[in-house]
This record gives C-alpha cells, structure tokens and sequence, in this order.
C-alpha cells in the first residue's frame, strides 16, 4: 500500500523520548516532514523548549524514565525515537530504555541513540586517545554526579537482549549546521568509513527516523559518520 500523500510516516504514530534537546527538535522535524503524527516526550521544566511545535504535536511532560509517563505516550505509536541520556547516577537511561521496551506496542520500530563507546559484540576498534578520553571523563562525571555513562552500556545491554524491533544508532563527535544527507554507517568503529568522527546532529536525527522504514537495520547497531567527512568520501561503498 502506497503512504498517503506519499510520504513515508503518513498515517503513522511516532513518539520522541527527549524530545526538548538539540538532537530531539531535529528528529521532531524530521519526523513531521514525513507526516508522522507526533508524540513528543521532555520534562515538565522543558516543555517551552517545544513552542515551535504548538498545535502540530502532542506533548508528554514528566521524566523519561517513569514508566506511568512513557507507557502513556507510546501507546498506540508504530515507532519510538528514544535518546538515551545518562543523567545523574540513578539508572536514568536504563530505567528510560526499560519502560519504553516494556511498554511499547509489539512490533513497534524502537530506534535508540548513544555514542560510540557502546559496544554490541564487543569487535570495536578504539583509538588509545578515545579509550583514555573515555575512561576519565566517565570516572569524573560519576563523581561529579553528573553522568553516569555505565548506565548507558546498561540500558543497550537490555535494548541488545530484547526480542523487540530495535536499532541502536551509534553517534561520532555532533556537530550542528547544515544537513549533508543520510549518514554512513558500519557496523564495528575501527573502520577505516568511520575515520572522519563527525556527524551533523540534523543527519543523526535523519538517520534515526529513516531507521523506522529500513527493516535491514532491525537488530543492528550502526556507529555512523557524516557522509562528506574526508573519510566517508574515500571509503564510500558503491
């Protein structure tokens, strides 16, 4: 069946969990470009964050990791867009990735996004620089109580562990401007694609949502690059 009006998301329910931040407004515009009817979820202080969507979208306040609020926004949704934040040091991503895979709808498309320090089979290739980087800004931001990054490997843990449709999205360095089309991907960092590091925050975002029709990338955790980084020009696949 051909998508009314001819887009992709026409007749279609999506929710978008932090949908207030920077990369949440891209994936709501994204998102609304298709024709997707959108639900957007951010906390109650946030809610102003989403003005330039009044009257096109619906909008949940409350934190994303309660369940109450996220099993009342995703009800009835064919896809979830979750930004998975490790706020603070009380589980907040993974409590976050653990109601929306409890309480989405069977079949529902479920696109989560992270950074590249997560590692589904554990065959990714970090730079010594990256490993270092990682390990002491993860220590300090734990003592800060300000991130706690090991609950994000928690809650792809569960989203990798889950029979649901899911795609994790792996994002380089963000950097905002201008849209240079659908990123490229792999599915280990280390690649030599890879090797540019950045990524537009509006082509992560039109990645996720173009994740939502792409059945090949169900069950795949892409670690995606800018697609006219230096790197994505020398390696681009025919």
């Amino acid at each position: 069946m051909e998508p009314i009006d001819g887009k992709p998301g026409a007749g279609k329910r999506m929710c978008v969990i932090g949908a207030s931040g920077k990369l949440g407004r891209h994936l709501v515009r994204h998102a609304l470009e298709r024709g997707y009817e959108v639900v957007g979820v951010c906390r109650e202080r946030s809610v102003g964050k989403l003005a330039e969507f009044e009257g096109r979208i619906t909008v949940v306040p409350g934190q994303t990791d309660d369940r109450a609020v996220i099993a009342r926004a995703v009800a009835g949704c064919d896809a979830v867009l979750t930004v998975l934040v490790p706020w603070g040091v009380h589980h907040y991503a993974s409590g976050t990735a653990q109601a929306v895979l409890d309480h989405a709808r069977p079949g529902a498309r479920l696109v989560f996004s992270c950074g590249w320090h997560i590692s589904r089979d554990g065959e990714d290739v970090y730079t010594r620089g990256f490993r270092i980087y990682a390990a002491v800004f993860g220590r300090l931001a734990r003592l800060a109580r300000f991130v706690d990054v090991d609950d994000q490997v928690e809650a792809c843990r569960r989203v990798f562990e889950s029979d649901t449709r899911w795609t994790v999205v792996r994002g380089s360095d963000l950097e905002d401007g201008e849209s240079q089309g659908l990123p490229v991907w792999s599915r280990h960092v280390g690649d030599p694609i890879l090797g540019g590091n950045r990524t537009r925050r509006v082509d992560y975002a039109l990645f996720m949502v173009e994740a939502v029709e792409d059945d090949g990338l169900v069950h795949e955790a892409p670690a995606i690059v800018g697609r006219l980084t230096p790197s994505a020009l020398a390696h681009a696949r025919p």
